[in-house]
């Protein structure tokens, strides 16, 4: 999966210029991380329904309509107020359906009778700055807790932008998250998305849990 168009580029205001790998802060909007997670479940969970749940401001900064658009999703009908609102449906019978309603998971899609949801975050990809690298991590963490606050229908999947930071936590969070039954999905610039795996079974990470920030497996500090 390639998409080029979900990073938009803007120049950094002053108290963050020189902060980011290039002249231009790259930000991976909520929304588009939304869309981007959507395309992953129809190209790869059999979907052939999603729904995206965004809020005003996700709107504002991104663009829903002419997106998918160009990806020949057709508007076929409207919902709510916004101009973006609606069910959009491609030549392949997929359907989208974009409903700015809050309390309803970011992304949602019905698979075999079970139901996937998933709460997203977007952030700046090349930051150096150390309050917009922290708020990429406070992202992953604030959406695994409403996931965790949130009775489960089936998959919970925790979805931030990937970068190196994003990952290392991920792959810290992700033994914990799994006794909770949370996934975690970093996606990348171009759409790609990854699905980090725990790289310990549940009883080692039940162990886990209990450790000190002292305690070690496999050679690996366990924090």
């Amino acid at each position: 999966m390639d998409f080029e168009d979900l990073v938009t580029a803007l120049e950094p205001p002053p108290n963050r210029v020189g902060k980011s790998d290039g002249a231009h802060e790259h930000h991976l909007y909520e929304g588009a991380v939304m869309v981007a997670y959507a395309m992953h479940l129809l190209r790869t969970a059999n979907a052939q329904h999603v729904r995206i749940h965004p809020d005003g401001e996700h709107g504002k900064q991104f663009d829903f309509a002419a997106w998918l658009l160009g990806r020949e999703f057709a508007k076929v009908s409207s919902l709510g107020t916004t101009a973006y609102g609606g069910v959009y449906r491609n030549p392949a019978g997929e359907i989208v359906t974009v409903n700015p309603k809050s309390g309803l998971g970011d992304v949602v899609a019905e698979v075999d009778d079970r139901i996937i949801s998933a709460e997203c975050k977007g952030g700046i990809i090349n930051t150096r700055h150390p309050g917009q690298v922290s708020r990429l991590y406070k992202g992953l963490c604030e959406t695994v807790g409403l996931l965790m606050a949130t009775p489960s229908q089936g998959r919970q999947v925790a979805v931030v932008p990937l970068t190196e930071g994003t990952l290392r936590l991920a792959e810290r969070l992700a033994p914990r998250c799994a006794l909770a039954g949370i996934e975690i999905a970093l996606v990348g610039s171009r759409g790609e998305v990854m699905d980090v795996r725990p790289t310990r079974d549940v009883a080692g990470a039940q162990g886990a849990i209990g450790a000190t920030n002292e305690g070690r497996e496999n050679g690996k500090r366990i924090v």
